[in-house]
């Protein structure tokens, strides 16, 4: 695969998983400095990694949330919940991964990622969300 269509294919996937409303957004602020930037990610991170067959979109999702535990990324964390969802991850399935978070990040980064989801939760409109 060539790099336009690399970057083709990571946009389709990248919308497929993030939504059409994010990305615009993300293109709409796209500039001279961070061009660039916005199509390495959409090759590499969306075309290349996460069209590989190894793992489906769910696991990915799955496992982008706990790294961003992990890594306390807050901003890409609630991204991630939200884009979770695209791809068939449920709460349930996202209360496990914080608990799972809990014992491998610690307990201060699984209670700041509970707060964050309940938060994407209640914007969602998910039952049972504050």
């Amino acid at each position: 695969m060539d790099e336009r269509d690399r970057y083709e294919t990571g946009m389709k996937v990248r919308r497929a998983v993030l939504g059409d409303a994010h990305v615009d957004r993300t293109l709409a602020r796209r500039n001279d400095f961070n061009s660039e930037f916005q199509e390495l990610i959409t090759r590499y991170a969306w075309g290349e990694i996460w069209t590989r067959p190894g793992l489906p979109r769910h696991t990915r999702s799955l496992l982008t949330v706990a790294m961003m535990v992990a890594l306390n990324r807050a901003d890409e964390f609630r991204l991630h919940v939200r884009a979770a969802f695209n791809n068939g991850v449920t709460r349930d399935e996202i209360r496990e991964v914080l608990l799972q978070a809990a014992i491998y990040c610690g307990v201060p980064a699984a209670n700041t990622a509970f707060h964050l989801a309940e938060e994407v939760f209640a914007q969602m409109g998910q039952p049972g969300a504050r």
